[in-house]
């Protein structure tokens, strides 16, 4: 059945080159920052937000803090005693805080949400962030013997593609620079300043020492402290906004279509469950397809460019036929055939990615969202994509145990 549009006002992000602690700051500071950035720059007022919505993975681990609605009370008078909620699905909590938002506004419940995604990742030593991560396995049966257990499982995610399809370590390496390249013209990605020789992309081991497996350092998504925010809507209160800011409703992007799967929480059950299957993860598959058809759209070429979930550069190269840019195991053929770089047929990850970018895991599904609304409103800078009107987002959580698509665009 048709649902009512739900549109998105404007947001915000932090720079992902901050270090947080380093500066004094704690998890607070980052909500505020990040809310109070996305109210100035969308130019709301705070005692507009009706509800809010909040997406964190780690916080009681990392800064030993939960309860993060609480905190909205914080920022300003006028939000004391309005609606907030903490979502949590491993890397996918920012998109699950947006799927909460938008069901609100589409049951009628409220007419303005403020959807937020924040964490702080550098209150630690690299070793235990490392280890609170892996919370998103399954702690009792997965890499219990593993120090790094997400390089671990997504090496041998690409594994698995070897076996199967055929993998070339090159292939991965060009997805790592397509996206460090990308980050270079984002000005708030954490690696925009990095300087990066060919060799860092290569199998030495002197400049791209080995993590777990067939990860290597480049491989890898970013340690990052960020937040980012979006505005939902109604289109009643879109109309109204529109108006004030004189803008027209064709103006504004809304979430055309979503997708949302939940699968088994270990990747050898995930695995064995596809054994005869062409996708290595149907439900992923599925998850990006659900959102095309609720976007009216037959084929991810009816979109201008994609922010997928580039924890790893395996991750990468699984999406690329899971969203259906090549066949199952072709995968090669996008990075060879440069159908995914930022000048390609679909770009993949134009703001850099979670390699490129920054990946602070619970704000990754919110960022994504938000660098959607900037392409569509043309207000992506210098990593801007031409006349983009329909961005898709793949945002997952754990070994894919939990999937988020949404199809993004104007009219």
């Amino acid at each position: 059945m048709p649902h009512s549009k739900v549109y998105i006002l404007g947001g915000y992000q932090t720079d992902f080159a901050l270090n947080y602690p380093r500066h004094g700051k704690t998890i607070v500071d980052l909500i505020k920052d990040t809310v109070i950035g996305g109210l100035l720059s969308a130019d709301i007022e705070p005692h507009e937000i009706q509800t809010t919505h909040i997406g964190n993975f780690i916080g009681e681990l990392t800064v030993n803090q939960g309860h993060l609605g609480g905190f909205m009370g914080e920022i300003h008078p006028s939000l004391i005693g309005k609606p907030a909620a903490r979502h949590e699905a491993a890397c996918a909590s920012g998109g699950i805080a947006i799927l909460a938002a938008s069901a609100e506004i589409e049951a009628g419940r409220y007419d303005l949400a403020c959807v937020l995604g924040v964490e702080l990742e550098k209150s630690v030593s690299g070793d235990e962030t490392a280890k609170h991560l892996g919370v998103a396995a399954w702690v009792a049966q997965e890499c219990t013997q593993v120090k790094y257990p997400w390089p671990k499982l997504f090496s041998d995610i690409g594994e698995v593609y070897d076996r199967r399809y055929g993998l070339k370590y090159e292939h991965l390496a060009q997805i790592a620079q397509n996206h460090f390249n990308n980050a270079k013209a984002n000005p708030n990605a954490q690696t925009r300043n990095w300087q990066l020789l060919p060799e860092n992309f290569s199998q030495d081991a002197q400049y791209n020492p080995v993590i777990e497996g067939m990860i290597r350092k480049q491989d890898c998504s970013q340690v990052t402290d960020g937040g980012a925010v979006v505005f939902l809507a109604s289109e009643a209160y879109a109309q109204t906004y529109a108006k004030r800011k004189g803008l027209k409703m064709s103006d504004l992007p809304y979430i055309k279509g979503w997708g949302h799967r939940t699968a088994q929480i270990a990747l050898a059950d995930k695995l064995k469950a596809s054994e005869n299957h062409p996708y290595i993860f149907p439900h992923v598959h599925g998850t990006v397809q659900d959102a095309l058809r609720r976007a009216q759209m037959s084929s991810i070429y009816q979109v201008d460019c994609i922010e997928t979930h580039d924890c790893f550069t395996t991750s990468t190269y699984m999406a690329i036929d899971h969203l259906g840019i090549t066949e199952p195991g072709k995968n090669w053929q996008a990075i060879e055939e440069g159908i995914i770089e930022k000048t390609g047929k679909l770009p993949l990850n134009p703001s850099g990615g979670l390699i490129g970018l920054g990946h602070p895991v619970g704000a990754t599904g919110v960022r994504m969202v938000l660098d959607a609304y900037k392409q569509t409103t043309h207000q992506a800078l210098d990593y801007q994509i031409d006349n983009a009107k329909n961005v898709a987002t793949l945002n997952i959580g754990g070994s894919t145990t939990t999937t988020v698509s949404f199809v993004i665009g104007v009219d």
